[in-house]
């Protein structure tokens, strides 16, 4: 039916032929990332009968995005006006919310869509023979980033000794705590007696080359409030990483290291070079330049689209089921199959009570061998000899499958091109800003008769997004269960910031 590869590859032609120079990074200098959201149809229930073996399925880009940049908590606006997260994951799904509000519009007028009717009144399912698959040209920020870094074969290191040799990886501290002196003189001690080298990228993703063989200890920490316990331990590929490992050409040096902070109160890295500088399985945030974010990674976002759906609670209240995604495929860049799944699908497997309709996916996670072109792996590959910095792109792009202006560019937040003047302005909106996404389905609210409403919004006298974000019942109490079982420190945005029209 479909490949990754086949996927990746219509995701990159995509790219190439539907998106517009505008936006997209200057080879020479920069880099971004790629996300799609791909419908895959097929054919006909009787066709499926009739020729079981050779299944026909159409397959589309429904939605796509761009970017890798997100505004700090001071920029954020009461108006609902500007995009806070414009990582591509992030523009994609949203561009594919604007998608999703196009067809249950063409639900409502009795037209062609991807919707039949529910068996509930004012709701709508998804067709039986439409799944929707999500791409990515890299790894997810965050916790699916963290993962043992091999070092290249053809790299010999020298012996090592003293410092973190015999190999105990240290324990997590509370995130308000810093390095204690103890700490630090590990830290010394351990940049003394092994070659490090570190480099930061600009949107704060560090790397570093340890040559060091370590086996690795399990450690578990108790919060102080004695309230909950987490365990902040090595992944079990990080554990064998260095079993078979010789003196000469150790496999594994360190891990992947990722920008995305843990969450303020909650359990810190310990930051101690080497495979121990991460714990894993733990909630964080995007890094942001010096003014901290309040954007959850890329990583727990997809956690949580993973259970609740991708169409938000808004559109719940049309909606029979969540909008789940199928797959998960990412393209050709530092990746692992056990680091994505302990953070896409492990960390909420285990919870219970959900609303009917809500479910902890076992979706399928798969990686591609095709490289997207603007990466940055692909862009360093090409500029090797080239002493210009490389830079992320400041734009993002979004594109929806809609009739009416499907694109959009935007740099901090806003239109691109928009002055500090015109920031508030009609003009100055993403079309998948909040208010935005808002307005528009409003407006599909007021083409619906009452008797024709679901019971969520029938008579009811909702004003603003907070309002009707809340009175989607089902979806809210999913979100309580998620929250309290799993991703507990999940930082919200206040109410503040929801209470627009």
């Amino acid at each position: 039916m479909w490949s990754a590869d086949e996927i990746a590859g219509l995701c990159y032609l995509h790219y190439r032929t539907r998106l517009p120079k505008q936006g997209k990074p200057d080879p020479n200098r920069e880099w971004t990332s790629l996300a799609a959201v791909v419908k895959v149809e097929s054919g006909a229930q009787r066709e499926v009968l009739d020729s079981p073996g050779n299944l026909q399925v159409t397959k589309e880009v429904v939605a796509m995005g761009t970017g890798t940049k997100c505004i700090g908590q001071n920029k954020m606006r009461k108006t609902g006006d500007i995009l806070n997260d414009s990582h591509a994951e992030v523009v994609a799904k949203r561009s594919f919310q604007r998608y999703l509000l196009h067809q249950l519009w063409l639900a409502a007028s009795h037209q062609q869509c991807i919707f039949s009717p529910g068996t509930e009144t004012g709701k709508w399912k998804l067709k039986p023979n439409i799944i929707f698959i999500f791409f990515s040209s890299h790894t997810p920020c965050g916790d699916a980033s963290i993962f043992p870094i091999s070092e290249p074969e053809n790299q010999l290191s020298k012996p090592v000794t003293g410092g973190h040799a015999a190999g105990k990886s240290p324990e997590c501290r509370s995130n308000h705590n810093h390095l204690c002196p103890e700490d630090k003189r590990k830290s010394e001690k351990m940049a003394s007696n092994h070659i490090i080298k570190r480099m930061k990228t600009d949107d704060g993703v560090c790397f570093s080359i340890i040559t060091e063989d370590l086996a690795v200890r399990h450690e578990s920490v108790e919060r102080k409030d004695n309230t909950n316990q987490k365990s902040c331990e090595c992944s079990a590929e990080m554990q064998t990483a260095n079993k078979d490992t010789g003196l000469v050409r150790p496999k594994v040096v360190d891990v992947h290291r990722t920008g995305a902070k843990c969450v303020p109160g909650d359990l810190d890295d310990a930051r101690i070079p080497g495979l121990g500088y991460h714990c894993v399985g733990l909630l964080r945030v995007k890094p942001g330049r010096g003014d901290r974010t309040c954007s959850m990674s890329c990583s727990d976002k997809l956690a949580r689209w993973n259970v609740l759906g991708c169409q938000g609670a808004l559109l719940m209240h049309f909606l029979q089921y969540p909008v789940y995604l199928s797959a998960i495929i990412v393209g050709k860049c530092p990746y692992s199959q056990e680091a994505m799944r302990r953070a896409v699908i492990e960390r909420c497997q285990h919870i219970s009570s959900l609303p009917d309709g809500f479910l902890t996916q076992e979706v399928k996670l798969l990686q591609s061998e095709l490289q997207f072109e603007h990466s940055r792996q692909a862009v360093q590959g090409v500029q090797t000899n080239s002493k210009t910095k490389l830079v992320p792109c400041s734009a993002a792009i979004s594109w929806s499958a809609v009739p009416e202006q499907p694109l959009d560019v935007t740099a901090d937040g806003f239109r691109q091109g928009t002055t500090k003047k015109g920031i508030g302005s009609q003009q100055s909106r993403s079309k998948i800003c909040k208010v935005e996404l808002f307005h528009k389905f409003q407006k599909l609210v007021t083409i619906i008769s009452q008797e024709d409403l679901p019971d969520t919004l029938r008579m009811k006298t909702l004003k603003t997004y907070w309002d009707y974000k809340e009175a989607a019942l089902n979806y809210q109490e999913a979100w309580r269960v998620l929250r309290s079982q799993a991703l507990l420190g999940w930082v919200e945005n206040a109410k503040e910031y929801l209470h627009f029209t």
